[in-house]
């Protein structure tokens, strides 16, 4: 059994938001929970977020082929 009430789900796409089912269909439950105002723990990423996955996972350099000589 699914953990989501798709028909009470689908009546608050298709009615409450007018949301075509293509579109309903094609958003991730994220996306559709904070369309819902239900994002709760989601928080913006912050600038220091940003610099510690950046220090996390530092680009690297593997050139490129259109760079060459």
């Amino acid at each position: 059994m699914s953990a989501f009430d798709w028909p009470a789900l689908m009546k608050v796409a298709f009615q409450g938001l007018r949301m075509e089912p293509t579109r309903f269909w094609a958003l991730t439950p994220a996306e559709f929970a904070m369309m819902l105002g239900r994002s709760g723990a989601l928080t913006p990423l912050t600038r220091s977020g940003l610099d510690k996955l950046l220090d996390a996972y530092p680009d690297t350099d593997l050139g490129n082929e259109h760079d060459r000589d």
